[in-house]
């Protein structure tokens, strides 16, 4: 995609601390995709929406967990739940869902309706095989 001064625009994170944080509509997508509060056992005091925004930090920075900025939480916490959430299959329903919704924003339709499998194939000598040997 070219950048035009409307793009530009479209995509300026200026106005936010760090450009992986959320904007409040970004993450009224992604709230709906988070675990619910437990019932029972301690109350939950720690902000999803923050643990999110650290782990796009990591990934955007491609910082280590122990360099993760001190006003994010604890870096094992972010850990925790991200780990958790690969386990989950939480990662996978969250962009599933969210490639639904950019194409439907795009005017497309929920999925693909053309598939193009490449079948190209490399033939390769196999280990093993008798080589002509060499008069040296």
């Amino acid at each position: 995609m070219a950048w035009t001064e409307i793009t530009r625009a479209q995509y300026r994170r200026e106005d936010l601390e760090y450009a992986s944080d959320l904007r409040d509509a970004e993450w009224a997508l992604i709230a709906p995709r988070m675990p619910e509060r437990k019932r029972l056992g301690r109350p939950r005091r720690t902000d999803l929406r923050r643990v999110m925004e650290a782990i796009l930090y990591i990934v955007t920075t491609g910082c280590q967990w122990q360099q993760l900025p001190r006003h994010f939480p604890a870096f094992t916490t972010v850990q925790g739940y991200f780990y958790r959430w690969i386990r989950e299959g939480r990662w996978e329903a969250m962009n599933h869902i969210l490639v639904i919704l950019s194409r439907e924003q795009d005017g497309r339709g929920a999925t693909p309706s053309v598939g193009i499998i490449d079948s190209q194939s490399v033939k390769t000598v196999s280990a093993g095989c008798n080589l002509p040997k060499t008069a040296g």
